[in-house]
């Protein structure tokens, strides 16, 4: 479902599992991938994209969630929150700069995959990211709000979540919420290049992220902590 090749210092994980949504086998071998370039690969950087045509990643598996919640209820419900926010944990603090390579469309869970990210590159000729939560009867919960505040301000954040609105490259570059709008053709090449710019140290990197991204991580810790009880 998710693999890497190395390029000189960049691991360039891909992932191949269709629309990439979020189910419980899905979360537990992404974050086992993640621990792979961490604990045998040389990589101070990560960059990552999908082999999907049209789709970089849909979020949870809706169709895998529910009649897995019929069947075992809250205590299968806590299990996958739990494991899917220890992925984003996992994103979150990993020991070297992230950049998602956005060659399709990001909705919902993956609108906070990529905000998961410290840089977006986004194709600009198709895709958009979109919080669909308020049509699906849905809030984003204290995990997603979380991360979704460290990429954009509060205003920006409530028409996000309020009107549902898709926005393109353009418009997410404009609103500041990606780095760099790309053609589908140059997007791997520039998230690469400018990933392999980012040559820093991993204990320097992750010692800043853990500063920086102290009061999400907080919030991730308490909410896994609250869902094990």
């Amino acid at each position: 479902m998710y693999a890497y090749q190395m390029d000189d210092n960049v691991a360039v994980l891909t992932m191949n599992n269709g629309e990439n949504r979020f189910n419980l086998d899905s979360v537990q071998a992404f974050r086992e991938v993640l621990d792979d370039i961490v604990d045998h690969s040389g990589a101070n950087a990560l960059v990552v994209t999908s082999a999907h045509a049209k789709i970089w990643c849909n979020g949870i598996d809706l169709d895998w969630l529910l009649p897995e919640v019929q069947t075992g209820g809250e205590t299968s419900m806590n299990r996958f929150l739990c494991e899917m926010y220890k992925l984003f944990k996992r994103l979150l603090t990993m020991p070297m700069p992230t950049v998602a390579a956005i060659n399709g469309h990001a909705f919902a869970g993956g609108a906070f995959l990529a905000f998961a990210h410290d840089f977006r590159f986004m194709r600009a000729d198709r895709g958009w990211i979109s919080l669909p939560e308020v049509d699906l009867g849905m809030t984003l919960g204290p995990v997603f709000m979380a991360i979704s505040k460290k990429v954009m301000p509060i205003p920006l954040l409530e028409e996000m979540q309020y009107c549902a609105r898709r926005m393109t490259a353009q418009e997410c570059a404009e609103r500041h919420i990606i780095t760099r709008v790309c053609t589908l053709e140059t997007l791997i090449g520039e998230a690469v290049a400018f990933a392999k710019a980012l040559n820093k140290p991993r204990d320097i990197i992750h010692r800043m992220k853990m500063e920086t991204l102290k009061p999400v991580l907080t919030v991730v810790d308490e909410t896994i902590s609250s869902l094990q009880k």
